[in-house]
């Protein structure tokens, strides 16, 4: 699989560099028909029901998120793993330029999700940081794997490069597509409600650096807020970013664990 993906970073080379290059304030490139078709479909298959994933619900966000991935078929598990491989890693450096990345072979805040009727997530920038809080989140990677999936379905990505008082850029979430976005303090991003009784499904992944986007050092709590429309709720979601680095600086590694990522027993 990991092959698979990197002859198509390969093939499209060119073209990714040149996406990459034309979306600077929000860098970002797409792969459509990553894989062979039946293989994607072969891995939405796999997916299980929201009843054994974590769900995530609140003002900011209401999805199925897991990372526990020996909880279920293996098929998943390679799927997301694919996506670390060296010679993966390897293409999407040369792409993107930029330095030294690392994969998080504990899915950190990756895995897979599941976002069902009325599933949504708010305009927001990631953690800046791993776990350990020892490198720079740099790239986000999201592979959709639902077949026949509608962009009127909503649940597509939405990329915000004035940030969420802004217009934002629709990604559909089409089936068989890789989208990879870089991740920094200004890298505002969301999906769009399901406004369909069907289950949109992703494979992600996150890439770290030792190195931040950009020259200058930077952390912060993934911080969510409202959107345009959203006052009162954007007024909420600015109250609590302001609470949460309040605590972080008493407790820079936060106050309590994070729960989704792999717990590898093996290692």
């Amino acid at each position: 699989m990991a092959h698979a993906i990197a002859q198509r970073l390969d093939a499209e080379h060119s073209e990714l560099v040149r996406q990459w290059q034309l979306s600077p304030k929000i860098n970002h490139f797409v792969v459509d028909d990553l894989l062979p078709e039946n293989w994607t479909n072969e891995i939405r298959a796999a997916f299980p029901d929201g009843a054994s994933m974590m769900l995530k619900s609140s003002l900011r966000e209401l999805k199925f998120v897991a990372a526990q991935m020996d909880k279920y078929h293996p098929l998943l598990e390679e799927a997301v793993y694919a996506f670390q491989a060296p010679e993966v890693v390897d293409r999407v450096q040369a792409i993107t330029g930029l330095r030294a990345l690392r994969p998080d072979h504990l899915l950190y805040a990756g895995g897979i999700s599941m976002m069902g009727a009325g599933h949504f997530l708010n305009p927001h920038v990631d953690n800046s940081h791993d776990k350990y809080r020892e490198r720079y989140r740099v790239l986000n990677l999201l592979f959709y794997t639902s077949p026949n999936w509608s962009e009127a379905n909503g649940c597509n990505l939405e990329l915000w490069p004035n940030g969420p008082k802004g217009r934002p850029l629709t990604i559909f979430s089409r089936f068989n597509r890789l989208v990879v976005m870089v991740t920094h303090q200004r890298s505002w991003h969301s999906v769009s409600r399901n406004v369909s009784t069907q289950n949109r499904c992703c494979v992600s992944n996150y890439y770290f650096s030792d190195h931040p986007v950009g020259d200058a050092e930077y952390f912060h709590v993934t911080s969510f807020r409202g959107r345009p429309e959203q006052r009162l709720r954007d007024w909420v979601l600015r109250a609590d970013i302001w609470m949460r680095m309040t605590a972080r600086r008493f407790f820079p590694k936060g106050a309590r664990e994070n729960r989704h990522f792999y717990n590898r027993r093996d290692k």
